[in-house]
């Protein structure tokens, strides 16, 4: 477990205490606390002893060095790091030529149903002239806007649409009638919110809504721990969160 001792870590080893079927062997964190589970060093590098997969919700700046480790010890990694450059995701895209490496935009199990279900059903929202539109609310301590899982939500749009649409951040500067080329994407920074989205259809007469509420980090904690379940033993490659839902 990289960043054992993060607020992600911690939860992590929780939800792994009461789970037979997965257990913590080392842990890596700049903190080299113990409380005698597992030993904890303060560099990836210095680990020795054998894992069959890593988990990492460490610092984005040493990220590379986790996936050097794990290329060079031919172990699966289950990236839940957020705030990457593109030289790292580059590398990943990389190092998944010789190890199974995970990556999803939400480790959330229900944000990861949500986006399937709108791949299979935008087309035919959008064609009965649906307008689509994202608003996501996060706590005040965010420091990006919009956030990675509203671009995914976004994404999983397009993906289900044969003219994909333009994404719109901010309609302050134009007076004009809402075009059918765009998904608006909104932001709302405040208070303790962990997490809530909305994919609002909006059309003429009714609105449809898909809706994730996250009212704690455990959820992504959760859905790391299956990842961790499920990628070793498999074939080198990406995975994401929608391979473990068709498993």
């Amino acid at each position: 477990m990289h960043g054992c001792n993060g607020r992600m870590g911690k939860m992590i080893s929780q939800i792994v205490d009461e789970d037979p079927d997965i257990e913590i062997v080392a842990g890596v964190d700049l903190n080299t606390a113990s409380d005698g589970r597992f030993p904890v060093t303060d560099s990836i590098e210095k680990v020795d002893t054998p894992a069959d997969v890593v988990v990492d919700f460490g610092n984005a700046s040493a990220v590379d060095k986790v996936i050097d480790w794990c290329v060079a010890n031919k172990v699966p990694l289950v990236e839940c790091t957020t705030g990457l450059t593109d030289e790292t995701l580059e590398k990943m895209k990389s190092a998944s030529a010789s190890i199974s490496m995970f990556k999803s935009a939400n480790m959330s199990m229900g944000i990861n149903i949500i986006q399937k279900i709108l791949r299979e059903n935008a087309a035919k929202l959008a064609e009965a002239g649906f307008d689509i539109e994202i608003v996501e609310k996060h706590h005040r301590t965010k420091l990006d806007a919009p956030s990675g899982t509203a671009l995914a939500l976004a994404d999983s749009v397009n993906e289900g649409l044969e003219k994909k649409k333009e994404y719109v951040f901010d309609r302050s500067d134009r007076r004009m009638v809402r075009p059918d080329t765009e998904i608006g994407i909104s932001a709302v920074r405040g208070g303790t919110i962990v997490g809530d989205h909305d994919v609002i259809f909006a059309g003429r007469d009714e609105v449809i809504t898909f809706s994730h509420t996250a009212y704690s980090r455990a959820v992504f904690a959760k859905g790391a721990v299956e990842a961790a379940k499920f990628v070793p033993g498999k074939p080198a490659g990406h995975y994401d969160m929608s391979d473990v839902l068709n498993a």
